[in-house]
């Protein structure tokens, strides 16, 4: 229980305040009566008491909040920024730039006050920070309401646009369970803008506490900032350049051209709606056509010898191991082209780059390709799935 005079925190249950001394009462945040310690309704106008002290005890010392933050700082970030330091410093790189802002912060201050928007801020500012460096992105930036993040900077990382757009929408997933979770004490629905960027910049300095400082050549930093505040509340919007590099993994609308303070053309921007079904750069490449497959019938005639084995009763595995680009992907989806008519089920999982600090991912991707389950179902909507999944496979339910 806090002291309203001194702000001492006393323990629950405390009539006096072990510092001061005075009389502790509970003031209701909905009309500032005060009310004995042990209310847990405010005596003037029934607002729920404890609901409101437990959604902002949220008081923590600058160690406890350090502490706090440090805990989801990238895993092995620190040792790499120190082992390439002497290329980091001055190196220019392709980055993809990501700003958040919270919607409506501003009148949720003037309605909370300014004590309690920060303690709300503090926990957005968790799932904000947990959520880019899930795809190994970094917070260089935080603002009263937001952060600004990079991905591909300070380490260049593998498909910094993807990760960045999939980071926003795990931010806005995150947020949507959150406001639900705070409703009752009377907050209303708290959504992120966001807006994505992706260009050139060079790293600065790295000081001796690891602060990374980045320039942007040109205006890739302004830029993304500026598409940020066209977004609606709850939106990613990118820019041409982004939704160049990652199109047919997402879903996009095109908004056409916006005028962009700073900018003397128009800025092509598009939101995105939601993760395509193409997972892979071959994905999106097996849509628009291939080429001929020439040059890997011997390796294709292995697979099709093994799987005649498999007929016979004769399990098989197979390992294909090689360079990025040599055509792995393409033998396996000649495999399942020749197998069409077959009565076959085929279930695949992937280990993907962004992926590396999920347990059992490729076995989740499994039942979720498999049982059509998407990232954006419902507890409710995922049990259906799996109950169906297990009905057509003639499989008893786990009781």
């Amino acid at each position: 229980m806090k002291c309203q005079k001194c702000h001492f925190n006393n323990p629950d249950g405390m009539k006096f305040c072990g510092e001061c001394g005075i009389k502790i009462e509970a003031l209701c945040p909905e009309c500032n009566f005060s009310n004995p310690p042990d209310f847990k309704f405010c005596g003037n106008c029934g607002h729920n008491l404890k609901a409101a002290s437990e959604s902002f005890s949220t008081e923590l010392s600058h160690d406890e909040k350090m502490a706090k933050i440090q805990k989801y700082l990238p895993e092995g970030l620190t040792e790499k920024i120190l082992a390439q330091r002497d290329r980091i410093e001055g190196e220019r790189k392709q980055v993809t730039v990501m700003f958040c802002d919270m919607a409506g912060f501003t009148a949720l201050v003037e309605k909370l006050g300014a004590e309690k928007a920060y303690s709300v801020m503090d926990r957005v500012y968790e799932i904000l920070i947990h959520k880019v460096h899930d795809y190994q992105g970094t917070v260089n930036e935080m603002t009263g309401d937001g952060i600004m993040a990079l991905f591909g900077a300070p380490i260049a990382i593998e498909d910094a646009p993807q990760r960045a757009i999939r980071s926003s929408l795990a931010i806005h997933r995150e947020m949507a369970k959150f406001s639900e979770k705070i409703e009752q004490t009377g907050i209303q629905s708290l959504k992120m803008r966001i807006g994505i960027h992706t260009g050139p910049v060079v790293v600065g300095t790295l000081g001796n506490d690891l602060r990374v400082e980045f320039k942007a050549v040109g205006d890739t930093v302004n830029l993304a900032s500026r598409i940020e505040t066209l977004a609606l509340p709850g939106a990613t919007y990118v820019a041409e350049d982004t939704f160049k590099l990652t199109e047919g993994f997402f879903r996009f609308e095109a908004l056409g051209k916006k005028n962009i303070k700073g900018k003397k053309e128009p800025i092509k921007v598009y939101r995105v709606i939601a993760p395509s079904t193409s997972r892979t750069r071959f994905d999106v490449s097996a849509e628009r056509g291939l080429a001929p497959f020439v040059g890997r019938e011997r390796e294709l005639d292995l697979l099709m010898e093994g799987f005649e084995r498999v007929k016979d009763g004769h399990g098989q595995a197979f390992s294909i191991i090689s360079e990025a680009g040599i055509g792995k992907s393409r033998i396996l989806y000649e495999f399942r082209k020749n197998l069409s008519s077959e009565n076959v089920m085929f279930l695949e999982g992937r280990c993907l780059s962004y992926s590396s600090r999920v347990a059992y991912h490729p076995i989740i991707d499994i039942l979720k390709a498999s049982l059509d389950i998407g990232d954006d179902d419902k507890d409710p909507v995922v049990r259906d799935k799996v109950i169906r999944g297990l009905e057509l496979l003639d499989i008893d339910q786990a009781t």
